[in-house]
């Protein structure tokens, strides 16, 4: 069995290119579910935004309190923890991807009215919206941008330990926090946004080994491209053999198929896959010997081939046994039709004969084009190709 490592490729770039076609022998189109999968991992579910917002430094609060109101002073205020933070994802043709993050903050600090000292306690709800697009693509990077974002403010729940709590306290927390909390909050997405790029970046440009006898090495190959259904980056796929020669193989364009209900759509050309398969089958020369227990039709096909010789030939004819040996000739092709896969090999086929440490006598010397199924499937994180004679 031949086994392709599939390409760990995750996908992160707003869409610029006017073309959707494969450029470079991979292409890839990603649903906007996938990318808010990709997304809310990266971003979320390992704790990224919410360690950039333990940074958060709040700017005192303080109210003069009117002419019937205490002075009031919040200072200390901080971030407790951001609580079910949610993160969607929406393509904006020939712009890029919306990002919308929501969440509530849970804050904390030190309040005083008049003279009564309190801890306070502020529970936010934030909905940030970012347009993000890539641009100043160069040698397989892009930079990421971020433009538009907007910070709205939802409910918010102030408390204090003595349950004391003037209209006027709340009406000054939640003007100073409209004015200063989305000032606040965009730098923060803009970071985070930035070292997740740098992150998925690293597995558009990546090196890897085929066994012992090349590399595959594939990089972005252009500014990623976008629909409102999908988003599509083009790859540049060099494969080198050990010693660093590039197998050249075809980069001409060819259109992927839908995304239908697929998350992902990953296309490699025919080309792309002979210039790995020549790099996986690499098989020596193969030497059997015919045995009765090996080969039970050896003694017959011996007396057949001793007929074929000169009679003076005292060499070929004894005890020494029939040995056949199959030689790899070429590299091997594969051929994609439509639910079907062929592998293609050249084969030379030796027979001969060797007595004890005597000369090698050649009876037979024949060409053979194999025709191999190919089972393709996807186990683990490997594309599989299942060979079996045709």
């Amino acid at each position: 069995m031949t086994m392709l490592k599939r390409f760990g490729i995750i996908f992160f770039c707003s869409l610029l290119s006017p073309s959707q076609e494969v450029l470079s022998g991979l292409s890839c189109a990603v649903s906007p579910g996938a990318m808010q999968n990709v997304l809310s991992d990266a971003i979320i579910q390992n704790g990224l935004l919410q360690q950039h917002l333990q940074g958060l430094v709040l700017p005192n609060i303080v109210g003069d309190g009117g002419l019937l109101n205490s002075p009031t002073s919040i200072t200390g205020l901080h971030l407790v923890k951001s609580q079910l933070p949610k993160l969607s994802v929406v393509l904006l043709p020939g712009i890029g991807v919306q990002l919308t993050i929501a969440a509530k903050l849970e804050l904390s600090g030190n309040c005083l009215v008049g003279l009564l000292s309190d801890l306070i306690d502020i529970l936010v709800d934030v909905n940030i919206t970012a347009n993000i697009k890539c641009t100043n693509f160069e040698s397989g990077t892009v930079q990421v941008v971020i433009e538009d974002c907007l910070c709205i403010l939802g409910a918010i729940k102030i408390k204090i330990l003595s349950g004391l709590l003037s209209l006027s306290v709340n009406e000054i927390v939640l003007n100073q926090l409209k004015a200063t909390l989305p000032g606040l909050l965009c730098p923060v997405v803009d970071i985070v946004i930035n070292l997740v790029n740098i992150q998925l970046m690293g597995t558009l440009n990546a090196v890897i080994p085929v066994g012992t006898t090349g590399t595959i090495h594939y990089q972005l190959a252009s500014l990623p491209f976008t629909s409102g259904l999908f988003l599509g980056l083009d790859l540049d796929g060099a494969v080198k053999q050990v010693g660093g020669s590039i197998i050249p193989h075809d980069s001409s364009a060819s259109a992927l198929p839908p995304l239908l209900d697929k998350l992902l759509v990953l296309g490699l050309r025919q080309s792309f896959l002979n210039a790995v398969l020549s790099l996986l089958i690499q098989i020596p020369p193969q030497t059997f010997t015919c045995t009765p227990e090996v080969f039970s039709g050896a003694s017959r096909l011996q007396e057949a081939i001793t007929t074929l010789v000169p009679a003076g030939c005292s060499t070929c004819r004894g005890t020494s046994p029939l040995s056949v040996k199959l030689t790899l000739s070429g590299n091997p092709l594969i051929l994609l039709e439509e639910n079907k896969a062929t592998v293609e090999l050249s084969v030379m086929i030796q027979v001969f004969v060797q007595h004890l440490d005597g000369p090698i006598l050649n009876l037979l010397l024949l060409k053979a084009d194999l025709g191999l199924n190919a089972q393709v499937s996807i186990a683990g994180s490997r594309l599989v190709l299942g060979l079996s004679l045709g």
